[in-house]
């Protein structure tokens, strides 16, 4: 039997009302103070009366006493009532089930988080009036039918709209409208809406949580919110033995979130289908109601809804032009130049039909226009941050049932133009004075600017990178001014390749021309995006079209897009101009980096300021030749590939030749691995740490080596081998030509200098850690080949050191040939007798580099 423990007062209670049930139980005795009960008789009842029910909490109130007099009412896609802390939405009955988008934003951030401007989140939504509740749910686009079709019930079943939360009806409007009380949406994590991830947390708290402000619009509604959240800390890790510290207290951020609700368009606007043979961003769902015979993936293009004033022009104005807004924040010097970059695009939108397609525009008056407000998310504007970060970009909203961009803010980090100052220095110092003295005049920094809106206004109008096109000009057409003005150095300014550092002094181009314009592939790609076929009725109809203006790319290989199966592409490379051939243009930029390298003191130093440009530039010259040494790495085991679909012949993928890569490797070899003295000039070194030089050209070096023994690359080499046999460069005559590269004083006698032994420690351990890399990649079998490599290696380096007549030479040699033996067999490893390490570290003491070799 088990007990239940009861406590005291309960059992106090219980007793008591035993003893009085059996004392209402006992006859009771007349005594003389009370008479003997007479028998009772019958009396009328009262009739019963029944209190009043108290209304059920979550039953509606009359309007008024829900929205009271103290309530601030705002008008527009729906009524917004705020009224203290609270906020509440009264939705018309016309929206309720209405499908609608919600963006979530980042606006600002606690330092060192995240950048403003960071989407979080954007979702079809919509309301559903449930009884005397509303229901909050997403809905997915992700699978469609033809409605017709049997399989349509069981598409829609297959993906039901999940409930984000439940809101009681508060009150109803006279015309049905159902008010809710909405705070928790914003205050609360619902969904996939949450800014955990933008500043690292690991909790909001509600407490510290509030809606900040609201504002209707005639299409949307903005609320904003401000979130605290607790942030993950990282603990303290103390040595064995310590005592255990008490945990750090918990910190905390707060994020500032705007939340849109915008209207979708009532016609949704005809889809383009995607062709990856152009690029465009997109949206994809699964089309169960094709007549293939299986499951049809469908993409479409995500662009925006223009149409012509005159159908029947050639060239028209559009019925609604896109429109950017500048941002106040904006400099005043700059904003000519932003209003430039923007309607740089007029040019590709006339070869699709539309003349003044594009339009920038300042913030007007309340005269000019008493509806504009920037938080509208009507407006697209291009806003002006204060962030240290340097950097820009040009999201955009879509709708996901068409592709229809309804808004895109672009985001101009103020500090983006430190970025472009060091990359025109680097880039382009060498043939424009402009370039050749510190701060860059305004003319120049404004031309700069412009040129990174117009990159970002064409991501902002559908268009993702293409670093494949440019890699296609010819090569010797890039320092001709005549080429240089009609085409541009790249074909598309939606590459990452900056300015044309192949150009050089005795050339006499125009500096104007050294900036990317609008290229022949922006042109292509926005007539294949953005031109009308009336003909077509359905986005099938169009295809006819499309394929044929598509083929263009086969006699035109600028207007080629990136491909999808593209690995291992040497076209495919960032910040890259002319690298159809690297090798030539890589020679090419580092004559004018030697240039700029005896430049940099006498622009940067000068009286009673600190040596920080110096420092900067010269980081930024070692990055830029990095990059550029990056495009001859690619070009080993790399491919040149051509998208191509059914109705086109031919391969998409052809190996680069085997004198190509041999000529790589040589350059290489040459340019780096053997000492680059002028990067090293005096000048500049003696202004710095002393081991600043030398760790930034061993990493150099190592990051080189590391990237052309990576196993994918040796895969690749082995791929093309079994495909031509020796006409392919194979894996084995990469190891030779390597090992001529780095140990080339072994048969010349010479002696080794510091620098190289530090190289020639780096690539042993580099090989060493090939050999004993855990896994392998498909189709990688290089590990016996690296073994003899290390083999052969080790003999040599023995045979060597014995006839070495200077004892730090035979030291080195000694040392590597036993090192190379611990490697070989792990169980003779012993760290402190070799002088080496056995993990990637080499010569210094930390992997990181002492310059940055990218942004």
């Amino acid at each position: 039997m088990q007990f239940r423990k009861t406590p005291l007062a309960s059992l106090l209670t219980l007793a008591l009302l035993s003893a009085q049930a059996f004392a209402d139980e006992a006859p009771k005795k007349p005594t003389q103070d009370t008479p003997a009960a007479k028998p009772a008789t019958p009396a009328a009842s009262a009739p019963a009366v029944t209190p009043p029910a108290a209304p059920a909490a979550d039953e509606p109130k009359a309007y008024d006493k829900v929205i009271t007099s103290e309530a601030k009412t705002q008008s527009g896609l729906f009524k917004l009532h705020s009224i203290k802390n609270k906020l509440y939405f009264e939705i018309p009955k016309a929206l309720l089930d209405q499908q609608l988008l919600m963006v979530a934003t980042a606006t600002a951030v606690p330092t060192g988080t995240d950048h403003i401007g960071r989407e979080i989140n954007e979702d079809v939504v919509r309301f559903v009036l449930k009884g005397n509740k509303v229901l909050f749910q997403t809905v997915s686009h992700a699978y469609v039918s033809d409605p017709g079709r049997a399989i349509a019930p069981a598409v829609e079943g297959s993906q039901r709209d999940t409930i984000l939360a439940s809101f009681n009806v508060e009150a109803f409007a006279k015309d049905g409208a159902p008010v809710i009380e909405v705070s928790r949406l914003f205050t609360t994590e619902v969904g996939d809406f949450t800014a955990r991830q933008v500043v690292r947390g690991t909790g909001l708290d509600s407490a510290r949580s509030f809606v900040e402000q609201s504002k209707a619009f005639a299409g949307s509604v903005r609320v904003d919110a401000v979130q605290t959240y607790s942030l993950m800390s990282t603990p303290l890790q103390l040595p064995p033995g310590f005592p255990a510290q008490p945990p750090a207290p918990t910190k905390s951020g707060s994020v500032n979130v705007a939340y849109s609700i915008v209207k979708l368009p009532e016609q949704p606007m005809m889809p383009r289908l995607m062709d990856d043979r152009i690029g465009f961003f997109n949206i994809s769902r699964v089309d169960y109601g094709s007549h293939e015979h299986e499951s049809k993936r469908e993409r479409l293009i995500t662009r925006w809804r223009l149409e012509k004033k005159d159908p029947n022009a050639a060239l028209s104005e559009p019925v609604k032009p896109i429109v950017w807004y500048i941002d106040k924040a904006t400099p005043a010097n700059l904003v000519a130049y932003v209003k430039r970059g923007v309607e740089e695009w007029n040019v590709a939108f006339e070869a699709a039909g539309f003349k003044n397609a594009v339009q920038a525009r300042t913030f007007p008056t309340k005269e000019e226009d008493p509806e504009f407000d920037p938080e509208d998310v009507r407006y697209s504007i291009i806003r002006w941050v204060p962030s240290p970060v340097a950097n820009a970009y040009g999201p955009h909203l879509s709708d996901p049932r068409s592709g229809e961009i309804l808004n895109a803010n672009i985001v101009m980090y103020h500090n983006i133009m430190q970025l472009q100052r060091d990359w025109y220095v680097t880039q382009a110092g060498a043939v424009d004075p402009r370039a050749q003295k510190l701060p860059l005049p305004d003319d120049l920094m404004g031309d700069l600017v412009a040129y990174v809106v117009t990159h970002e206004v064409g991501h902002s109008l559908g268009f993702p990178h293409n670093m494949k096109s440019s890699s296609l000009y010819p090569v010797e057409k890039l320092r001709d001014p005549k080429w240089l003005k009609e085409m541009s150095h790249v074909a598309t300014l939606m590459d990452y390749s900056r300015f044309n550092y192949l150009v050089q002094p005795e050339d006499k181009v125009d500096p104007a021309l050294l900036i990317p314009k609008i290229g022949p592939y922006d042109i292509f790609a926005t007539k294949w995006g953005y031109m009308p076929i009336p003909s077509a009725k359905t986005p099938e109809d169009e295809k006819t079209v499309l394929n044929a203006l598509a083929r263009e790319q086969d006699s035109k290989p600028w207007l080629r897009f990136s491909t999808p199966k593209g690995e291992g592409d040497y076209g495919e490379n960032t910040e890259a101009v002319g690298d159809a051939d690297a090798v030539t243009a890589t020679g090419l930029g580092t004559k004018n980096l030697k240039r700029i390298v005896k430049m940099l003191p006498g622009m940067t130093l000068t009286d009673g300021r600190e040596d920080k440009a110096l420092e900067e530039l010269y980081a930024a010259t070692w990055g830029q030749w990095n990059r550029e040494l990056g495009h001859v790495v690619a070009i080993v085991g790399g491919y040149s590939t051509h998208n191509k679909h059914g109705d086109q012949p031919g391969a998409i993928f052809s190996a680069a030749p085997k004198a190509q890569q041999a000529r790589a490797v040589k350059f290489l070899s040459e340019q780096l691995l053997a000492t680059p003295t002028w990067i090293l000039d005096p000048a500049i070194t003696e202004r710095l740490r002393p081991s600043a030089p030398g760790n930034a050209l061993l990493n150099s070096q190592r990051n080189v080596l590391r990237g052309l023994l990576d196993r994918s690359r040796m895969a690749r080499l082995q791929q093309q081998e079994a495909a031509a046999g020796d006409k392919a460069y194979r894996a084995d005559e990469l190891l030779a030509d390597l090992r001529s590269g780095v140990f080339g004083e072994l048969n010349s006698g010479a002696k080794i200098a510091p620098a190289r032994r530090n190289l020639q420690r780096a690539y042993l351990e580099l090989l060493g850690e090939r050999l004993n890399q855990a896994g392998s990649s498909a189709g990688d079998d290089s590990k016996p080949l690296v073994r003899a490599e290390l083999i052969d290696l080790r003999g040599l380096l023995s045979a060597k050191a014995g006839g070495a007549g200077d004892r730090t030479q035979r030291a080195h040699l000694v040392a590597m040939a036993d090192y190379i033996g611990k490697v070989l067999d792990p169980k003779m490893a012993d760290n402190s007798s070799t002088g080496i390490t056995t993990t990637v570290r080499v010569g210094i003491d930390s992997e990181q580099s002492c310059w940055p070799t990218g942004e």
